[in-house]
């Protein structure tokens, strides 16, 4: 069977990393690196093969499959040639500089029967594909995603260069359209947010808040879930999880609800209540997620199927992110000190 031939454009520390699984996998060729810093290219493809560029439009007739990697605001004038000719792209997150052009990415590859992933490689990270695999509906999630300044995608706030991993995670949990926004940001190096803090109703009565920020003096991603049935802690960074859940012993549960509602007969006094849950760590493997997220997009090129974070996902987080945003501008600096969580700086 031949290789798929592959390029990445965007010779940052993204394309890199790309450049570097596709030339380990085997079912795949890396035939090209574009940047239009062409030495940046050459650095890369002395590393990993292929030939390097700096006209994506010269390679245009000789891949199977590119990935691009380049500047959020490039991602649509660069996808375009591609998506016309019906060849498969992977674009790194966010699908795009505006909704408008995402909404116009989105329709090209339905136009041409052709497959546009986007790369929210937390989807990917095997914790949340651990929750995943688990029945859980959630009534109420926390989001906390803090990292120092990188000084990368200046070109955007937090909400679409951090926040926007979380946004399609909960959505994808909660299953239900969005009833209200509440939201307040807070720029502090650039013209854009560096902070958010945002509140999230669904019309399904879930309930998520969501904490980003670029400004810590640690890095940190956690997400937890409450459901009816148990809690979920998750630890992005660490990739661990940890889940507790009633199913113990329900009997023992209902039989002491019933006397605390009588306004208690028996003496809990000692009682161990960890007998009373389950407490369980997620099998969670140690794979890279941006491995898994490129061969989800192989896998998916070569069966002509629908990725697993299609096009209309990355529409619907941008739909959202861009109701965030515009609601943080409605409420620049009105009351900013006291409605930023504190968890957003991170100074202790």
């Amino acid at each position: 069977m031949a290789k798929l031939r592959t390029a990445v454009i965007g010779a940052g520390k993204m394309g890199r990393l790309h450049s570097r699984i596709y030339s380990e996998m085997e079912n795949v060729e890396l035939v090209a690196v574009v940047d239009n810093q062409i030495d940046k290219a050459r650095a890369i493809v002395s590393e990993f093969g292929g030939t390097a560029y700096d006209d994506y439009n010269a390679i245009v007739d000789m891949v199977d499959a590119v990935t691009i990697s380049a500047p959020t605001e490039h991602h649509a004038i660069v996808a375009e040639p591609f998506l016309s000719r019906g060849i498969p792209v992977l674009v790194e997150k966010p699908l795009a500089e505006t909704l408008d052009q995402a909404r116009h990415m989105r329709q090209l590859a339905q136009d041409n029967n052709t497959i546009l992933q986007v790369g929210y490689s937390e989807r990917f990270n095997p914790v949340n594909q651990a929750m995943a695999k688990l029945n859980f509906t959630p009534r109420f999630i926390e989001a906390n995603r803090i990292s120092p300044f990188t000084f990368r995608s200046t070109d955007v706030g937090v909400v679409l260069d951090l926040m926007i991993h979380d946004i399609d995670i909960i959505l994808s949990m909660a299953k239900s359209k969005v009833a209200d926004v509440q939201a307040i940001g807070v720029n502090v190096l650039g013209e854009n947010e560096d902070i958010a803090n945002v509140r999230l109703t669904f019309e399904n009565g879930c309930v998520a808040n969501l904490t980003a920020s670029r400004m810590a003096m640690k890095t940190e991603r956690k997400i937890r879930v409450f459901s009816e049935s148990a809690y979920l802690v998750l630890d992005l960074f660490k990739k661990t999880g940890s889940i507790v859940s009633k199913t113990a012993n329900i009997d023992m549960l209902k039989e002491i609800r019933g006397h605390l509602t009588a306004d208690g007969q028996l003496d809990f006094t000692g009682m161990d209540w960890t007998k009373l849950v389950q407490y369980q760590e997620l099998d969670i493997t140690s794979k890279e997620p941006l491995r898994l997220e490129q061969e989800a997009f192989i896998n998916a090129v070569s069966a002509g199927s629908t990725p697993e974070v299609s096009a209309a996902d990355a529409v619907a987080a941008m739909e959202l992110a861009q109701r965030i945003t515009e609601t943080i501008k409605e409420h620049r600096w009105h009351n900013a000190d006291s409605s930023i969580s504190s968890s957003a700086w991170d100074v202790d």
